[in-house]
């Protein structure tokens, strides 16, 4: 028997309301996060990633409305109308490392104690006890002297150190889920490596789940378990790393696989994605959101519904012609 998910997303859709119109920013999102795995969140900007990921954690602003589906976490309701259940899970059963760590952490708050904060608003854990654990915290992400690194602003350290306080943040209270929302970004090629690296080892250590945010599919590759490739607001694409590298069913996945660098390609080998993406303002939006850009389009995906099909074992597309 298939034991159930940890992160269980069920036809999520979701709308922002602004001057010029309705974006209707995600539509029929469906994942799954097992425990101990990590997933790929992979696709363009804008197909709808760390939207995303801020309905999972409940971080939408009041432009935003939840139009459909399901959001369950380790089978807790995460749609449920309990504010103040949701703060309190937040944080300790489910955290996120923010794309940008300079900006995300308080310029004007020693780290040590930004990490004291999460520990004693979710610990819990007495104020007179939170510096022994946020050293401990920093030491646990490999941050070197980590009692003098405990009274340094942010402003005092590297971007791959600050974003090492970030997954320590995320990881005081040992939360189920962690969200890591392109982690990796402004890093150096080594630091990268070094941050990912850690993600892994801590997501294999404590058996948590883990979502990556990448528009890098090489990365999600070599870290991930799945992968869940996202256009425009629709999941088009899922399966095990090995499957959706090798046998790319999804014309928009063959084509983000074409598009990604490899050791012996050089950049005249490299493709690119043509057109862009379709404005989700539009209330005629067609029901392959990538059909306007997709040579292999036929009548049929103009006129009717795209079915998912499972074309693999844990593979599944959204397409009228898959591969």
């Amino acid at each position: 028997m298939t034991p159930a998910p940890l992160l269980d997303v069920r036809g999520l859709g979701l709308e922002f309301r602004t001057r010029t119109g309705v974006v209707r920013a995600l539509d029929d999102v469906s994942f799954s996060v097992a425990q101990g795995a990590i997933v790929g969140d992979v696709g363009e900007s804008g197909s709808g990633k760390s939207v995303a990921a801020f309905a999972i954690m409940g971080l939408l602003d009041e432009t935003a409305r939840i139009t459909s589906g399901a959001l369950s976490l380790s089978g807790i309701d995460l749609l449920a109308d309990k504010r103040r259940a949701l703060l309190d899970l937040r944080g300790r059963e489910m955290s996120m490392i923010f794309q940008s760590p300079r900006s995300a952490l308080n310029p004007i708050r020693k780290i040590g104690r930004q990490i004291e904060d999460v520990l004693v608003r979710h610990g819990p854990v007495a104020r007179a006890d939170a510096r022994a654990r946020a050293i401990e915290a920093l030491r646990r992400v490999r941050i070197p002297d980590p009692e003098r690194r405990c009274d340094a602003f942010p402003f005092e350290l590297s971007g791959g150190m600050c974003q090492r306080v970030m997954i320590a943040m995320a990881l005081a209270c040992g939360p189920m889920l962690l969200i890591a929302d392109e982690p990796t970004t402004g890093l150096d090629v080594t630091t990268q490596a070094v941050v990912m690296d850690l993600i892994a080892e801590i997501v294999a250590e404590t058996r948590m789940g883990a979502v990556l945010i990448t528009h890098d599919l090489g990365l999600a590759g070599e870290y991930c378990d799945r992968i869940v490739v996202m256009h425009a607001g629709h999941v088009v694409e899922t399966a095990p790393v090995a499957a959706l590298l090798a046998r790319p069913a999804h014309s928009y996945t063959r084509q983000l696989v074409a598009a990604t660098p490899a050791a012996a390609t050089s950049i005249g080998d490299l493709a690119s994605i043509p057109g862009g993406l379709p404005d989700l303002r539009r209330g005629d939006l067609p029901f392959c959101r990538f059909e306007a850009r997709c040579s292999l389009r036929e009548q049929i995906c103009a006129e009717r519904p795209t079915p998912t099909q499972m074309v693999g074992e844990g593979h599944n597309v959204r397409c009228w012609r898959p591969a």
